[in-house]
């Protein structure tokens, strides 16, 4: 059988044992299929397809093939599979949006001033703020010798920081045993945007029944904390147009002077404490399993923190860029494990990729971003955690377009400087006050929503003695 997209599919690889119906489904764990596909592209290589229940997708990993989809006059991003399946959660936001729809670029247009330079000097203390509620926990946990649960934190973390910075909002984070109900609900509706993707046809109409019903739930709920943010900010009569809130509020478009709609104002919230909370604590947590795992990167580490930071009780703004170790730290977690692990490209117009697989207009590959990221290209052992990847010589030797953790293109991540800018102020923070404990001999399993997090990861910690943490 012959993709009309891909018209010589037959020439690009496959797993070996395919079967009638469910085709290559037996091939990678229906709840692990990042990890799953990562393998098959280290048995098959840089691009191979799997076909399930007679739908064909193509997967591409190698750095040549990376570099060709990322040409914005050739390709662009395609919303397929669990992407497309997270409208009904967040519509037509920034993420889930197709590119030709006219909210996604007067959205893109009209937020773009709150991820500027100027924008994360205005939330660095807000961020302060929030790593502060973080280590008032840490710090009792610390006392009575307690583990912290990494995950968890990061997440309560995260979503408090996006919460103040973006919309003023305070879920109460810190104070709950238990996740927040928009966490909870968050979850419940990334897993089933997940489950639908892999559903067998046959069975796919009854599945979504069921698996829209509860959704609904998980939707309403979070519509309605979404509904109470905007509402609390009007009835405030707070005008200030310095957060993302304000200018969905008040700005308009460059240009065209349209302003955003409250159905589309809805969803952008919604993408941004979902998304925007998610992956940013997924990438604190990988970072600090491999701080705890490797002490000499750790020591390396806090001594940068406290040589750039010296005894000031906080960092100001522009010291968290001196953090040159720790980032390189930040970056090689994100290559080993990008916490948003995939993105597609799909063909402008009909195509060649790699010289010798033809591509229809409207044809799309999956992108693996793990697999991109362990491919020979970074050295013989990319499987190694190794933050001098990153030394400036070595980046400007590796070939283009080999480390994607944000996506590319115009469609990649917004919100990078901001994510990149709280993850080292919270690193540089945490290794400065604490001393990170492996009580558990923790081994490293990779739960798969949407996003990618360690799955039941904690330390124990100790306090430094050092004044200035």
């Amino acid at each position: 059988m012959a993709s009309a997209l891909w018209p010589e599919i037959a020439r690009i690889p496959h797993p070996r044992h395919r079967v009638p119906l469910l085709g290559d489904l037996l091939s990678t764990p229906p709840s692990r299929p990042i990890q799953g596909s990562m393998r098959l592209a280290r048995e098959l290589g840089p691009i191979f397809h799997l076909r399930v229940f007679g739908q064909d997708i193509v997967f591409v990993s190698g750095p040549e093939l990376v570099a060709e989809l990322s040409d914005e006059s050739r390709f662009g991003k395609r919303v397929v599979m669990a992407v497309r399946n997270l409208r009904a959660m967040v519509g037509d936001g920034l993420f889930t949006a197709h590119s030709d729809e006219p909210n996604w670029r007067r959205a893109h247009d009209i937020l773009a001033p709150a991820f500027t330079r100027e924008a994360m000097v205005r939330y660095h203390p807000t961020m302060l703020a929030m790593a502060g509620r973080l280590t008032d926990v840490w710090d009792r946990r610390a006392a009575e010798g307690t583990p912290v649960d990494v995950p968890r934190d990061m997440t309560r973390l995260t979503l408090e920081t996006i919460a103040h910075t973006g919309f003023g909002y305070d879920f109460g984070s810190f104070e709950r045993e238990e996740p927040h109900p928009f966490v909870v609900a968050m979850i419940g509706a990334l897993r089933n945007a997940q489950a639908r993707r892999i559903a067998p046809p046959f069975f796919r109409r009854a599945l979504a029944r069921a698996g829209d019903r509860r959704n609904a739930v998980h939707v309403g709920f979070m519509t309605s904390v979404v509904d109470q943010v905007v509402a609390e900010r009007t009835a405030s009569g707070d005008t200030r147009t310095d957060d993302l809130l304000g200018l969905m509020l008040t700005a308009e478009q460059p240009g065209t002077g349209e302003r955003l709609d409250p159905a589309n104002i809805r969803n952008q919230i919604l993408t941004f404490l979902a998304a925007g909370h998610e992956t940013t604590s997924g990438a604190l947590s990988f970072a600090l399993y491999y701080l705890a795992k490797h002490p000499e990167v750790l020591a390396r580490a806090r001594a940068e923190v406290d040589e750039v930071w010296g005894t000031a009780a906080v960092p100001a703004y522009e010291q968290v860029s001196k953090l040159r170790y720790l980032r390189r730290v930040l970056d090689e977690s994100l290559r080993l494990w990008p916490t948003a692990p995939a993105f597609t490209r799909g063909a402008r117009m009909d195509t060649v990729l790699g010289g010798r697989h033809p591509m229809r207009e409207g044809a799309w590959a999956l992108v693996i971003i793990p697999a991109l990221h362990r491919d020979p290209v970074w050295g013989p052992d990319p499987d190694e955690f190794d933050p001098d990847r990153f030394l400036p010589e070595r980046v400007r030797a590796r070939p283009a377009h080999v480390f994607k953790p944000f996506g590319t293109g115009e469609r990649a991540c917004i919100g990078r400087q901001f994510a990149l800018h709280e993850a080292t102020l919270v690193l540089g923070l945490l290794v400065r006050r604490y001393d990170l404990h492996d009580h558990a001999n923790y081994r490293l399993r990779v739960s798969e929503r949407l996003t990618l997090i360690p799955e039941g990861f904690t330390l124990t910690l100790t306090r430094r003695k050092n004044p200035s943490a």
